[in-house]
């Protein structure tokens, strides 16, 4: 257990897209000795993301993009196939994943249910990430979906079965851990 937590420094590394900071801290160990370390930060706001499922059909959207990160670790195209999510961008979370939701996939979604909450990669990344679910039917559908253009989002909506999303999972298909997160978490519930 640590204590006496106190910031001696903060510098930005970068600013760039969002913001790389190096914190150095000080706190107290348990023994009383006070201990001084430095660790970066990445912030780029809090986001929110969404598992849309329909019932009847035993189905669930889910989305396919470009994401370089997983290019540059080994992800042979780049595509990642995800729940839709986004960051907040000064919106509460309920707002920001209907927003995201209509403008990803295509489905104007009215009734969403928060689920839970959690920071999806707290040793250097301050994000918390909102986690929702909502149910969906063809009569939601209001666009193509596919992203907002001025962003530059080039997303492929895909909809397919919550058995076919499960065995994705484990072919390596599906690899992103919001998505697999919100999978089983509907799974769990038996809400398909």
């Amino acid at each position: 257990m640590i204590n006496n937590i106190k910031i001696v420094k903060t510098e930005v590394l970068s600013d760039n897209w969002y913001t790389l900071r190096k914190i150095t801290y000080e706190y107290s160990k348990p023994d009383g000795s006070t201990q001084t370390q430095s660790r970066e930060a990445y912030d780029r706001g809090n986001g929110a993301t969404i598992l849309l499922y329909n019932k009847q059909q035993k189905s669930v959207i889910l989305t396919r993009q470009f994401r370089v990160p997983t290019y540059i670790n080994g992800n042979e195209d780049g595509m990642l196939i995800e729940a839709c999510a986004g960051l907040l961008d000064k919106d509460n979370p309920e707002d920001c994943i209907k927003r995201e939701t209509e403008e990803e996939t295509g489905y104007k979604v009215s009734d969403v249910r928060k689920i839970f909450e959690a920071y999806m990669s707290p040793g250097s990344v301050t994000e918390i990430l909102y986690f929702f679910v909502a149910e969906y039917s063809k009569e939601m559908k209001v666009n193509e979906g596919g992203g907002v253009e001025h962003e530059e989002e080039n997303i492929e909506v895909l909809e397919m079965s919550i058995d076919k999303a499960m065995e994705m999972i484990v072919t390596g298909e599906i690899k992103d851990g919001k998505t697999i997160m919100l999978l089983q978490y509907v799974k769990l519930n038996n809400l398909l």
